[in-house]
């Protein structure tokens, strides 16, 4: 068992900060790494200490896994956190820490080499009757065969990066005959993206909904599911919208679906925490990938379970058995995020960079924000456009839906756009309140003009208030300067006794 003293967090912004609050209630030290774009971020003024990693370019500073470990040997570091994106899922950087004799607080090497590309994830898991869906089970090499085995699935069908991720070298094909050109597109996207240009094929199911499970593993063959989160509020393939529980699943499902997770952590030996990704479609779900890390939708799991990821993290890195088991683990009431990106719903959620002139934060029961900005700064360019994480929680789905409204409204950003009108549509939409969507959500119900409507019609109350309020102080004051010529002071004198 090793004692963790200090934790140098490789990443930035919000995830960073969450990181070194859960390691500071520990009592850990932290140290943070950050690029000179990130020079004034709360998460390096939260730190115990703070290191330049470099340039504003991921490349030239966050990758730079060398670099990171070099001071972690500087700055007598016991344990690294990667967080999400950047180096967390890089099987060469894990490994790199663990030979320098550092702790990573993840899984080990192998399984996130094993599940970081998808066709060695179907292969790993095939053992354990994990349901997949129908598609190839290796890379395309022979355009020919790949046309007729997508003749025989069906289509539409989906062609896929194997190292792909964040709806990167993905592509629909509608027909045969787009089915070249669709393919040679999501080769060269994945070969931009990811280096590796392997790609195979899946049945495309028009609207699923995205389930997954948050699973929680030790050194001593305890795993656990921490039950779901629903991700089918995605635009371009990336999720903006998540809820736990589920409005669709039974708890027989859930179950189901729970230690089909497990089983999935077992195939590739897996410790610390993970999520396991379905698609839920016609009452069957099917094994989609497997993150290796703590997700962006984390918080939902924790505030219906009560357990804190992080810390759990920690512990088992630390060498300690998961804190409980899986019958100490029930649901209490409903959680949802929404992602709060500087973007332009009413433009294709295109990204809408800028500066924070005005940054308020929502407060209030059941209100959580996870962020990683102040008021004045400015979203830099080079990273991904995400400013918060704003989580409501309450007693069931619709406290907590009602009170994410209230949280929008209370949340208060002028200076760029940002996806918080879109989280209230969503919010307000009845089929969504019903909970009968799915990840074509925004294809099927949402259209731009929706939040320039509902955005005049805001105006048009402001403006009519307005007015009412000028004509109630004209009012006023004509009546004020009637009595004070009537020589009615004294009956002013006695209406005040």
């Amino acid at each position: 068992m090793a004692k963790i003293h200090k934790i140098l967090i490789a990443n930035r912004g919000e995830i960073a900060l969450r990181v070194m609050r859960s390691a500071k209630e520990l009592g850990i030290k932290t140290v943070a790494v950050y690029s000179e774009a990130d020079r004034l971020s709360p998460h390096v003024k939260y730190a115990d200490e703070a290191v330049l990693l470099g340039p504003p370019p991921s490349n030239q500073s966050y990758l730079l896994g060398d670099k990171i470990i070099e001071f972690c040997k500087q700055l007598n570091v016991d344990a690294i956190h990667p967080g999400y994106g950047f180096l967390s899922e890089n099987t060469d950087f894990a490994n790199a820490v663990k030979n320098t004799g550092l702790i990573f607080i993840g899984p080990e090497p192998d399984a996130i080499r094993l599940m970081g590309d998808k066709l060695q994830a179907k292969d790993t898991v095939k053992n354990y009757n994990i349901p997949m869906i129908p598609g190839t089970d290796k890379a395309i090499t022979n355009i020919e065969k790949a046309k007729n085995l997508a003749l025989k699935i069906g289509y539409p069908i989906l062609i896929k990066a194997a190292a792909g991720g964040g709806g990167k070298g993905m592509r629909v094909v509608e027909k045969p005959e787009e089915f070249e050109e669709q393919m040679k597109t999501a080769v060269n996207e994945a070969v931009s993206a990811f280096g590796n240009g392997a790609v195979f094929i899946e049945k495309y199911f028009t609207a699923p909904r995205h389930i997954e499970i948050q699973i929680m593993a030790d050194n001593f063959g305890n795993t656990v599911y921490l039950f779901e989160r629903e991700c089918s509020v995605q635009r371009r393939h990336q999720k903006v919208i998540e809820e736990a529980p589920s409005a669709v699943l039974t708890p027989e499902l859930r179950k189901e679906m729970g230690e089909t997770a497990v089983n999935v952590a077992k195939a590739c030996k897996y410790t610390g925490a993970g999520t396991v990704e379905f698609l839920y479609n016609d009452g069957a779900f099917y094994f989609l990938e497997m993150n290796t890390r703590l997700q962006v939708e984390h918080p939902v799991t924790e505030l219906i379970t009560g357990v804190d990821l992080v810390k759990e993290q920690i512990r088992v890195a630390e060498g300690h058995p998961l804190s409980f088991s899986q019958d100490d683990l029930k649901i209490n009431g409903h959680a949802v995020e929404v992602r709060v990106y500087a973007e332009d719903p009413s433009n294709n959620f295109l990204p809408d960079i800028g500066t924070l002139s005005e940054y308020k934060k929502p407060e209030g029961p059941g209100v959580r924000v996870d962020d990683g900005f102040e008021e004045g700064m400015d979203i830099p360019i080079y990273y991904d456009p995400m400013i918060s994480k704003l989580i409501t929680f309450g007693k069931d789905r619709t406290e907590a839906l009602e009170r994410m409204v209230r949280a929008i409204d209370d949340y208060k950003v002028t200076g760029i756009q940002t996806t918080l009108p879109f989280g209230k549509f969503v919010m307000q939409n009845e089929t969504f309140r019903k909970g009968n969507y799915s990840t074509g959500f925004v294809n099927n119900l949402f259209k731009p003009e929706f939040l320039t409507d509902a955005s005049s019609e805001d105006e048009n109350i402001l403006a009519s208030i307005l007015a009412a309020k000028v004509f109630s102080e004209t009012e006023t004051k004509k009546l004020i300067s009637n009595n004070n010529h009537s020589g009615s002071q004294s009956g002013w004198k006695q209406n005040r006794l």
